[in-house]
């Protein structure tokens, strides 16, 4: 199984605001930190808007905070919110299945069976859980930061 970019995105965003809890965020910000489009964080953050999981804040001093505490972001379910589908194999999909194999096919079940527990996983951590730990990624991100603010001032 794969996560789509827009998932992964969807995550690294969550957990660039959940270390930075201390100051509004940009999308900017976050941009510059992963290398990721803005205009693709946009639409992920007004997803996750609309989802209660970020708040934003219009105009000059504006930007971004999560909605939730850390413990209370299920992983499992901004998966499932951002992903399309699990889909794995078309006998997934019923109403556009045309697999020969499927009324006596086996993996069918197996296959449900490992995205489920895959499932199962993701949602037995919260993003307090995934934030543990990370004060290696916070101090690159505070440096990477204060470099941004300095370049700023001198240009």
């Amino acid at each position: 199984m794969r996560l789509t970019d827009y998932t992964d995105y969807s995550l690294r965003v969550l957990m660039y605001l959940g270390m930075h809890r201390d100051r509004v965020v940009t999308i900017q910000d976050i941009a510059d930190a992963y290398d990721i489009s803005k205009s693709h964080l946009m639409k992920i953050v007004h997803q996750l808007g609309l989802a209660g999981l970020v708040e934003t804040t219009r105009g000059r001093s504006g930007g971004l905070r999560l909605g939730k505490e850390p413990a209370a972001i299920n992983i499992g379910d901004v998966v499932k919110l951002t992903e399309p589908d699990f889909k794995m194999v078309e006998c997934f999909d019923t109403e556009a299945n045309e697999c020969v194999l499927s009324p006596s096919c086996q993996l069918q079940g197996a296959l449900a069976k490992a995205t489920q527990a895959y499932l199962s996983v993701l949602g037995e951590l919260t993003l307090a859980d995934i934030l543990k730990g990370n004060g290696s990624l916070r101090k690159r991100q505070i440096i990477q930061f204060h470099s941004r603010e300095k370049e700023k001032a001198t240009a």
